[in-house]
């Protein structure tokens, strides 16, 4: 009987307990309540249970997703007119002239078409004094283009050469609007900042300054076929506000 309590078999007994208990506590015990195997082709028609009658009330919508059984801005039609109205005062031409381009346009929105406004006048004055006609001729009506390409190849005649730097855009504001046909056509005024300098082929500043920053003021009309297609606005008139 002594031998029982021989301290090594103490030990022994510890060490099975030990491992017996590990043992339980990584593979678990079946209880009864344990998920099925996973079936990728199996349905899932039991609804969410809801905790409370509340639990609506803690739905959050997802960005751009509408709450249930609300009338939507969309739904009514007036999401691109509200939108217009925060561009030009209700009532006004400006206004009344982009309600109609939208009416056959239901994509153009104001706030996007300046952005785009933006880049393009940013570009066009770039590759314009890079001479870069290739760039242009994307960018521009034909009448435009022709307009440019001439002037770049007159100041090559000259042998003189621009230095730009485009600083940035203050402001950029519809200013007026039209619909003509199936032609949408709006006009931009851009309060830029450049840095320019025109240099004749010995490298003298004939014009502007390479160490100033101008204020320019242009006013850009940009227009589209809205029965095309193609959703890209092209430069079709310039005009400088000085």
């Amino acid at each position: 009987m002594n031998e029982i309590f021989d301290p090594l078999n103490l030990l022994l007994m510890g060490l099975a307990v030990f491992i017996l208990f590990r043992l339980r506590s990584v593979l678990g015990k079946r209880t009864g309540n344990e998920r099925p195997p996973f079936d990728p082709y199996s349905k899932t028609d039991k609804p969410r249970e809801q905790k409370n009658g509340n639990d609506q009330d803690n739905v959050i919508p997802l960005p751009n997703q509408p709450p249930q059984e609300a009338e939507t801005v969309e739904d009514t039609g007036r999401g691109g007119d509200i939108v217009i109205d925060k561009v030009a005062p209700a009532g006004s031409a400006l206004n009344g002239a982009l309600k109609q381009i939208l009416s056959v346009d239901r994509s153009f929105e104001p706030e996007p078409f300046l952005e785009g406004a933006r880049a393009a006048y940013e570009m066009i004055v770039m590759a314009f004094a890079d001479g870069d006609k290739k760039a242009l001729k994307n960018l521009l009506s034909s009448d435009v283009y022709e307009g440019f390409v001439a002037a770049i190849d007159e100041r090559e005649k000259r042998g003189e050469t621009i230095e730009s730097t485009f600083v940035g855009i203050d402001k950029a504001e519809i200013v007026e609007a039209a619909l003509k046909n199936s032609t949408a056509q709006v006009t931009v005024k851009i309060h830029s900042q450049l840095i320019s300098a025109t240099r004749d082929k010995n490298g003298e500043v004939v014009d502007g300054d390479p160490a100033k920053v101008s204020e320019v003021i242009d006013i850009w009309t940009f227009a589209r076929d809205t029965m095309s297609r193609d959703p890209n606005w092209k430069l079709v008139a310039t005009e400088s506000a000085e």
